[in-house]
């Protein structure tokens, strides 16, 4: 073999070894290029899935109330504001005073007064919020505290009880108006999911608030009206 024919096979061989090499490093590259891929999927996933189903949940007792609430809280006694800490707040539940005619300060004033029983045939009822016929919102207990209006929900909800004028329960404009923009403030702050807002019909089969109960395509309207609200103030 002469030389020029050994110098062409090393040179073969050369371009071979190096073709295997460029093939080694785009699989190399390749593979890491999937890895990455495949890391960002599962990442993705499960913080889709974190989002949903394992959100951490907001702390009630760092949510400022804005100005527009006005905040009267009620004197602590076991009957309206025990001070029973609420941890975790997973739902909204809307209720009626079912006492037609009635202001929210009239009926902050009831709750209140709750505190002078004597333990005979006493009467346990409060609510977080209060809307009056005129759109006002009275704060009647800290969003860190249970207050005593959905029964076995207390534990995990804020309750709005809502004014109405006549006894069949429809609230004034100016009463809606503001359900919307309490619920919908009270969703982004505690940051519910879809779905949170309820009614106490809806946990123990009380007719309440009645007009919601008796006018399902109303109550359907509502939670599309907060919808609406919320991406406005997007």
């Amino acid at each position: 073999m002469t030389p020029t024919e050994q110098e062409l096979i090393r040179r073969q061989r050369a371009r071979k070894r190096a073709r295997l090499r460029r093939l080694k490093r785009r699989r190399a590259i390749l593979i890491s290029i999937m890895a990455l891929v495949l890391v960002l999927l599962v990442w993705g996933i499960v913080s889709v899935v974190r989002f949903i189903f394992f959100r951490e949940p907001v702390d009630p007792a760092a949510v400022v109330t804005p100005d527009w609430i006005d905040v009267q809280l009620l004197d602590e006694n076991p009957y309206s504001r025990p001070g029973t800490p609420l941890e975790r707040i997973n739902d909204i539940v809307v209720h009626y005073t079912a006492n037609p005619g009635t202001t929210a300060q009239q009926n902050r004033n009831y709750f209140n007064s709750l505190a002078q029983q004597n333990g005979e045939s006493a009467t346990s009822v409060s609510s977080h919020f209060i809307i009056g016929l005129d759109g006002e919102i009275i704060q009647c207990i800290p969003l860190s505290e249970i207050s005593y209006a959905s029964n076995d929900r207390n534990f995990d909800t804020v309750s709005i009880e809502c004014c109405h004028p006549e006894a069949d329960g429809k609230f004034t404009d100016a009463t809606y108006q503001s359900l919307i923009r309490l619920c919908a403030w009270l969703e982004n702050e505690l940051k519910l999911k879809e779905g949170s807002i309820i009614r106490h019909y809806d946990v123990t089969g009380k007719l309440c608030p009645l007009y919601f109960v008796e006018h399902e395509s109303k109550w359907n309207q509502f939670k599309e009206d907060v919808k609406d609200y919320r991406k406005q103030q997007d």
